[in-house]
C-alpha cells in the first residue's frame, strides 16, 4: 500500500451517509461517498466496485475508513474531488446532466493538456519543478493513455496536445509498452496500444516537430540578420550565426521545440555580445514562430482550428 488511510484527511465532498471511501493515489486525502450512486451513474465505478472482495476467513483483510471499505484510486486528490463533484453536481440536471459532466470532465482534462499556448508552457513549467512519484514524471500518466482517451470519447480538442507529447517519445518504446507510465492496471485505464490510424498521426506530427526545430535553428537563429536598430552589426549577426551552428550540433531528437524555443530566446537575451535591439528582436521573433507552430498544431494531423475544436467541444 502506498500509506496508510488513517492518515488522509478528509477530502470534499464527505457525505456522512456515505458507505465507501476513496482514496487518493498518494493516500492523502480520502472521500466519502455512495456506492451505488457511484455505480448508477459511471461504469468505470461500477467495473471497479464489482470487483469481489477477499472473502472471509481467508486472511485478506478488507481496509477500512470510519467504518467503511477503502477502494486506493489512481487518481491525484484535486482529480479525484473534481471527478466525484461532477458526478454527484450533474445528477440533478435532468435536461443537461449527461452534455454537463462531459464538458466539466473536457475541461478538467484541457487544465493540463491544454487547448492554448500559455495552458502548454504552464504545464511544461509544472512539470520541471514536480517531484517524480512512483518513478513518474508529472502529469504521471502517458500521452498515449490520453490519445486512446480522447478517441474513444470523440474529444478532438485534446488529441493535438497528446500527439505532441507523444512525439517526444521514440516509436519501439511506445510500441514495446514497457513505460511505468503504460504498466497501469485499472479498470478506468485506456488502452496502450498505437492504433494504426494514431500510428500516421504520430508520424505526422514527429516529423512536423523535428522539421519545427530544425527551421528554427537554421532561419531563426543562423541565417538571422542584424536588427533595423543594431547597434553593432558585424558582432551580432556572427554570434548569431555561431548559435545556429552550436545548436544545429547540439539538440536531441526527444527536444520539444515549444520549450526549446524559450530556452534559446532566455539564453540569447542573456548574451551581451549581442546588442540590446537585436536580443529584443529575436525574443519577438520567437514568440511570434511559437505562436505561429501551436496554432498550427491541429492542421498537422488533418483538425480543424483551436477555435472551431473549442466550439465543438467546449
Amino acid at each position: 500500500m502506498n500509506g496508510n488511510a488513517r492518515s488522509a484527511k478528509r477530502g470534499d465532498p464527505w457525505f456522512p451517509d456515505g458507505n465507501i471511501v476513496l482514496l487518493s493515489e498518494d493516500s492523502s486525502v480520502a472521500f466519502k461517498v455512495h456506492r451505488d450512486f457511484l455505480s448508477r451513474h459511471s461504469e468505470v465505478f461500477k467495473t471497479m466496485f464489482d470487483v469481489p472482495q477477499p472473502p472471509a476467513g481467508t486472511g485478506e483483510s478488507v481496509e477500512t475508513l470510519d467504518s467503511c471499505p477503502v477502494v486506493r484510486m489512481f487518481d491525484l486528490p484535486v482529480e479525484l474531488g473534481n471527478l466525484i463533484k461532477a458526478l454527484y453536481d450533474a445528477t440533478p440536471l435532468p435536461t443537461r446532466g449527461r452534455n454537463h459532466l462531459r464538458n466539466q470532465a473536457i475541461r478538467h482534462l484541457t487544465q493540463t493538456w491544454s487547448n492554448t499556448l500559455r495552458g502548454h508552457d504552464e504545464m511544461v513549467e509544472l512539470a520541471v519543478k514536480s517531484p517524480i512519484v512512483d518513478g513518474k514524471t508529472y502529469p504521471y500518466v502517458h500521452p498515449l493513455h490520453v490519445l486512446n482517451l480522447a478517441r474513444e470519447t470523440n474529444v478532438q480538442i485534446i488529441i493535438p496536445p497528446a500527439l505532441y507529447f507523444l512525439s517526444l517519445y521514440m516509436l519501439h518504446d511506445i510500441l514495446a509498452g514497457d513505460h511505468p507510465k503504460l504498466q497501469i492496471n485499472h479498470p478506468s485505464c485506456p488502452s496502450s496500444q498505437l492504433s494504426a490510424r494514431d500510428l500516421q498521426d504520430y508520424t505526422l506530427m514527429f516529423q512536423h516537430r523535428v522539421e519545427v526545430i530544425l527551421d528554427f535553428i537554421r532561419r531563426t537563429c543562423g541565417d538571422r540578420i542584424a536588427s533595423p536598430g543594431c547597434q553593432n552589426e558585424g558582432t551580432c549577426v556572427k554570434v548569431f550565426q555561431r548559435y545556429g551552428s552550436r545548436l544545429s550540433r547540439s539538440w536531441k531528437i526527444r527536444t520539444g521545440p515549444l520549450h526549446y524555443m524559450v530556452q534559446v530566446s532566455d539564453e540569447i537575451f542573456e548574451n551581451s555580445e549581442i546588442c540590446g535591439p537585436c536580443r529584443r528582436a529575436f525574443r519577438q521573433d520567437a514568440h511570434a514562430r511559437r505562436e505561429e507552430v501551436w496554432n498550427s498544431l491541429p492542421s498537422v494531423v488533418g483538425l480543424t482550428s483551436w477555435k472551431e475544436l473549442e466550439a465543438r467541444d467546449l
